[in-house]
């Protein structure tokens, strides 16, 4: 015990509540304890940012105060308020030293529990007490008053009853834990022992701390916490593992763990939100571990239950960028990535994947395929089967699909042409070799599309590639276009004669390159001619008379409009008179565009009285 003595405490030992237990345990009988104004505006700073240490530090400080009226000890506020540009600098030790500089005047001890301000303090000779973190002082966290064995998580909330989900993955139930409702006292004091815990224990980090939001890392559990203004109320969700699964567990093939062991490449574990994606990466962390390979995690937080010897690495400076900078020197055989979400977060992937690591990544998909669509625009889609070759989708804890993924040079399912083929990515189940998916550009689109369903295809397949030969030829041609898809491999392009030769090109050149870039034989025709052309064959039920109709005519500054409402998205011809002039395919609203300056456009101008619309073909 020490009796009348002067004492300076900083930020860190007023936040952690360890100068108030001292003192009432009586160790510092008397004293004089002496605040420096920098740490109330630090604490200020802090709870106007909607940090909850901040908070805690101010009760501290009412705590002295009640002490000091009390009688037990006496308490004094001096120093300088620091400048809003020290505050600023307040991560390069600026606040630190204005708070040592009180100490040195006061002649006082310096009180901290902050390892380098203690280090720094006695290099500048002064008389520190360090207060360690005791690992006897931890208790029981009242959060865990909430869970049960089989609770997967907690969800409380301020004025509402607490909730638990129970259960096992993919099995849980939403239950109600008590009738009373959370206060937000009750919410207050369950935070400010995860931040005491997270600043003694060892096992225990705060991961994530912004305006209204944290997130703690606490042993194996995982509790992010929001408050006002991010949130409308005070909200705690803890989130925790109910099992820990080994890779044996799952039903898997020899040949899904010998590509795991025999080359190192790109895995994706997908599936929707609790389905038990961590918990098989995981699983797949400890199995390649126990193989001989150097297994690393990338994780924000760091949550995935692995061994001792898996090193767990969250985002360097809030950027994962940052990490796997230092991952390419640590030299990882095989690195888990939970979770690969935003599209930085795939390029780190890819870019990893590419310098030779072994990536396993966790991503959010509600089909296996979807996780493969995720990478279209973020990764070039050459080198996609390079990143990822093989996707396992987890759905209720089990492996329910598991694709291969692999590129070719091949015509593409559904085509006949030869002269057609192209890259394709193909995506086959692993376990049958059959391929469900093939995902290849046509035109400036890139298809994902189903093997197999050679009903639905067609017509799917020849109404996208009717709206890309439109577009590439409209843009040589001022008049309207019709394309007419004769088989996979060709199609049949109406347009007006004066557009024909921009469209074909001195020798040949453009309607080549058209080709070229669309992947088919274009026959390009007068309109003269469609009326000529084989209409679609008339749909069982259909009459094949022809039915006449008069259109409402409009004139806009780019084009002459025709409307027949009842007609939406029927094929037509259009005649002035007796004299046909286009066909056409009818808009969802009912109208034809004709461009102003078309011959077409000027004989419906010229009398539109006399325009008809018809519907069907003579028999």
């Amino acid at each position: 015990m020490t009796d009348n003595v002067c004492i300076v405490p900083d930020t860190s030992v007023v936040i952690d509540g360890r100068i108030t237990a001292k003192l009432k345990a009586g160790e510092y009988k008397n004293a004089t304890v002496i605040v420096p104004e920098a740490v109330v505006s630090e604490l200020e700073a802090q709870a106007n940012r909607g940090k909850e240490i901040g908070f805690k530090g101010l009760e501290e400080l009412k705590e002295l105060s009640e002490m000091a009226k009390r009688g037990e000890i006496k308490l004094d506020y001096t120093g300088k308020r620091p400048t809003l540009e020290q505050m600023k600098l307040a991560s390069s030790g600026e606040i630190d030293s204005m708070i040592r500089a009180v100490a040195v005047e006061k002649n006082a001890i310096f009180m901290t529990s902050d390892k380098v301000q203690s280090e720094v303090a006695r290099a500048k000779g002064l008389n520190v007490e360090y207060l360690s973190p005791k690992m006897d002082e931890l208790k029981e966290l009242r959060i865990n008053d909430f869970f049960t064995k089989d609770t997967l998580s907690v969800h409380l909330k301020a004025n509402v009853q607490p909730l638990a989900k129970r259960g096992t993955i993919g099995k849980q139930k939403l239950v109600k834990i008590r009738d009373e409702i959370c206060t937000e006292t009750e919410l207050h004091t369950i935070t400010r022992e995860l931040i005491e815990r997270a600043k003694r224990d060892p096992g225990s980090f705060l991961e994530i701390e912004y305006a209204g939001a944290m997130v703690f890392q606490i042993g194996s559990m995982r509790i992010a916490v929001a408050q006002p203004p991010f949130s409308d109320g005070m909200e705690i969700t803890a989130v925790r593992p109910v099992a820990i699964v080994r890779l044996d567990d799952y039903r898997l093939g020899k040949e899904l763990k010998n590509r795991m062991t025999q080359r190192q490449g790109g895995i994706l574990v997908a599936g929707p939100p609790g389905a038990g994606k961590s918990t098989f990466a995981a699983g797949v962390a400890e199995y390649l571990h126990e193989k001989g390979f150097i297994v690393k995690t990338m994780e924000s937080p760091r949550d995935l239950q692995v061994p001792e010897a898996i090193t767990q690495y969250a985002p360097l400076e809030h950027d994962m960028e940052k990490t796997a900078d230092i991952m390419l020197l640590v030299r990882p055989d095989y690195t888990i990535y939970d979770e690969v979400r935003k599209t930085k977060d795939f390029h780190v992937f890819a870019d990893m994947r590419m310098a030779g690591v072994g990536m396993i990544g966790v991503v959010h998909a509600t089909r296996a395929v979807d996780a493969i669509q995720r990478l279209i625009g973020r990764v070039e889609l050459g080198i996609i089967p390079q990143v990822v070759d093989t996707v396992v989708f987890i759905e209720r804890g089990e492996v329910s699909k598991v694709y291969d993924i692999k590129f070719t040079v091949k015509v593409p399912h559904g085509m006949i042409e030869q002269d057609l083929a192209r890259p394709v990515i193909t995506v086959a189940d692993f376990e049958t070799g059959k391929v469900e998916y093939e995902i290849y550009t046509y035109g400036e689109q890139v298809v994902v599309m189903p093997v197999g369903e050679t009903e639905d295809r067609p017509k799917g397949m020849w109404n996208l590639a009717t709206r890309e030969i439109r577009k590439e030829i409209q843009k040589y041609t001022r008049g309207a276009v019709d394309v007419n898809i004769v088989s996979d491999g060709n199609a049949t392009v109406y347009m007006n004669e004066e557009d024909i030769a921009g469209v074909i090109g001195k020798g040949g050149k453009n309607i080549d390159g058209i080709e070229k870039k669309l992947g088919i034989h274009l026959d390009i025709r007068e309109r003269a001619e469609a009326g000529e052309q084989t209409k679609k064959p008339i749909e069982h039920g259909e009459k094949n008379l022809i039915s006449s109709f008069v259109p409402q005519v409009e004139r806009t500054k780019k084009y002459v409009i025709l409307t027949v409402a009842e007609l939406s998205g029927q094929t037509v011809d259009v005649f002035s008179g007796d004299e046909y002039l286009f066909t056409a395919t009818v808009g969802r609203k009912g109208d034809v565009k004709i461009g102003k300056d078309t011959d077409a456009a000027y004989k419906i101008i010229e009398n539109p009285s006399i325009v008809t619309i018809k519907l069907g073909k003579e028999t």
